[in-house]
């Protein structure tokens, strides 16, 4: 794992968004969706600012995680938040073993206590899913402290140097709940958007290297007009994913496009009529 020392020298290396944009995709990572979030989230987590990714299902902030820890070769330690998240998950738990023939307990170290002992990047997804009540435990480990009491075993645990916080969130989703100010204060906040363009083009020829460039026109004009109609109110966020249309444009190249629409984007939404817009919307490319 690099140096905090080693991570700047890295980062001044990277000249050019676009150089360093070919490079990730040929490494099959993420590729940034505007001039600067990729060159200005490394400099936050090189700051060691926690950063926190805003932005609609499938916009591609796990990669951005992902590609991070593969740019600085530093590990991950993830947890998916969900109402049922406590503090054993995310600190760990104490369990009985068998050790030299007596019976004693042990504390199994969770994701946030082996994060910032190892100076991992600890990836906290969808963190407005969690119950509010849970995450004040984290509030040292976000701020200037960098430190952490741990209430099961009394120890004071300080960050590595090289321990780095990054959290995702989807706003305004069934289940999740506006951040308390306290915990979203310690975040430097960026908003990731959707692929598009050159850019998306880039991901789909990367993602499906055989596909005709019939299939890719008609893919990047399926994008465009599922994005326009979720500006206009008419389909939900999660129809423009650029997940799902990946998936529908590699499905597309053994099966009908309209067919592989279906199964990897409209069958996903709950509402018919939006089911029915985004197949329309296919039929005014596909014949």
């Amino acid at each position: 794992m690099n140096s905090l020392v080693e991570k700047e020298q890295q980062l001044r290396s990277t000249k050019t968004h676009d150089t360093a944009a070919v490079r990730l995709i040929q490494e099959g990572g993420y590729v940034s969706p505007s001039p600067h979030l990729w060159d200005d989230v490394l400099i936050s987590i090189v700051l060691k600012k926690p950063v926190l990714l805003k932005g609609p299902s499938g916009s591609g902030k796990t990669k951005l995680a992902q590609t991070i820890s593969h740019y600085f070769n530093q590990p991950m330690q993830s947890i998916n938040c969900s109402v049922d998240l406590d503090a054993e998950a995310l600190l760990g738990f104490k369990t009985i073993i068998s050790k030299d023939g007596e019976t004693i307990i042990e504390f199994v170290e969770g994701p946030v206590v082996q994060a910032m002992k190892k100076g991992h990047i600890l990836y906290i997804d969808e963190i407005n899913m969690a119950r509010p009540e849970t995450l004040p435990i984290l509030h040292s480990v976000l701020d200037h402290r960098r430190m952490l009491t741990n209430p099961f075993t009394g120890e004071v645990i300080y960050a590595h140097e090289d321990f780095t916080v990054i959290s995702a969130i989807n706003e305004g989703y069934v289940g999740t709940s506006p951040m308390n100010e306290a915990l979203k204060n310690r975040f430097v906040s960026f908003t990731v958007p959707y692929l598009t363009g050159e850019q998306l083009e880039l991901v789909m020829k990367d993602t499906c290297p055989f596909a005709s460039k019939q299939l890719v026109e008609t893919f990047l004009h399926i994008s465009i007009d599922l994005k326009k109609q979720v500006m206009n109110g008419l389909l939900s966020d999660e129809a423009a994913s650029v997940r799902s249309l990946l998936d529908a444009m590699a499905l597309a190249e053994h099966i009908p496009v309209k067919r592989a629409v279906q199964y990897a984007i409209a069958e996903k939404l709950d509402d018919t009529i939006e089911r029915r817009l985004v197949m329309e919307l296919v039929d005014t490319w596909v014949k």
